[in-house]
């Protein structure tokens, strides 16, 4: 179940009590009259069966709730409840396979922000693998990938291709193109100092590296790991749990491919260099495409599931049209229908 705190305009909370009051996942429904001050208004309580969560925030923005109101939504830990209980059975599905698209929207857009903590995290995370990479500890490569920031930015742009919001898009992708670089250069400065210095381990030139070679020789399985994280990773976003992102994290080779890149500039290692460099590319790339492909088959879920709501009865007593989306715009529909009034 997820706790719901709407504020309404006094004049359009008649239609929302009806929308929720009409609706088989809601339950523990109160009403709280001209108890909002900013915006000024109604507040409305509810519980709502994590299944049906956004069916029923699409429902109140087509009231406009959003826009001259506010939605909140927070997730219950446990509820003891038999009305509850019949509303969670009453959504169909199950809620650990429930995604609630507003706060994957919320998970994203927090993760892209491209802030001086965002490129503090990418430089210190490429330096721990590059004294990985040094000392050949695979270690410190899995604390590099663990430290990385890279993932949020990826899922965010994953997310904003399937819902097509070239916004999101853009401030994703202008994380990954200003991080990756910040943390090559943060990498390479270190191996420059190294090298001056003469601190470069013995025999790190020219020998093999058992436990870090992988990063700079991408094969088959790079890819199909990749694909498998990236799969996992959204999932894990989506899901109401995401405990399981942290051992998403350590099977992506972003950050320990950017470090060597890096590392094998400042030596002038150019084979070295382009494997990593191919590395980076491979697991961006299929990254990206598991994510997309993942979100694209949970969104058509979603996409039937809304369409099936739109029959709702509760959606009548709201004012509502049935069948149909007010926001639907296609061919004989002409522009949206106006709000009602109460």
């Amino acid at each position: 179940m997820v706790h719901m705190r709407i504020v309404v305009p006094s004049h359009q909370a008649e239609h929302v009590l009806e929308l929720l009051d009409k609706s088989a996942s809601v339950s523990n429904l109160v009403f709280l009259e001209r108890a909002a001050r900013k915006p000024e208004g109604d507040v409305i309580l509810c519980d709502v069966a994590r299944e049906d969560a956004s069916v029923i925030v699409s429902d109140l923005r087509e009231l406009e709730v959003d826009v001259e109101g506010s939605i909140a939504i927070e997730d219950i830990d446990s509820t003891i409840s038999a009305a509850a209980s019949a509303a969670e059975r009453a959504a169909p599905g199950l809620a650990g396979d429930a995604v609630i698209w507003e706060e994957v929207e919320s998970r994203t857009s927090e993760s892209i922000e491209l802030s001086g903590n965002f490129l503090a995290f990418f430089a210190l995370a490429c330096l721990i693998a590059s004294v990985g990479i040094y000392l050949d500890s695979s270690i410190l490569i899995v604390g590099a990938m663990i430290v990385g920031p890279e993932f949020g930015s990826i899922a965010g742009l994953c997310v904003a291709l399937v819902q097509r919001r070239p916004d999101v898009a853009r401030r994703s992708f202008a994380a990954l193109a200003i991080g990756f670089p910040v943390g090559i250069a943060a990498a390479y400065v270190f191996a420059v100092v190294i090298r001056a210095v003469d601190l470069t381990p013995e025999g790190f030139l020219g020998s093999s590296h058992p436990l870090t070679d992988f990063i700079a020789h991408p094969d088959v399985f790079s890819f199909i790991v990749a694909a498998f994280a990236g799969t996992a990773g959204v999932l894990s976003l989506t899901s109401a749990k995401s405990g399981a992102l942290i051992g998403v994290l350590v099977s992506v080779t972003t950050i320990p491919a950017a470090a060597y890149i890096g590392v094998a500039a400042a030596y002038s290692e150019w084979s070295e260099w382009r494997g990593a460099m191919l590395q980076l590319a491979v697991n961006l790339a299929a990254i990206l495409l598991a994510g997309v492909i993942t979100l694209f088959i949970q969104r058509l879920l979603y996409v039937r599931r809304r369409h099936k709501h739109l029959d709702d009865s509760s959606r009548e007593a709201a004012g509502l049209p049935v069948g149909r989306s007010r926001r639907d715009r296609g061919p004989g529909r002409g522009k949206p229908e106006p709000t009602p009034r109460g």
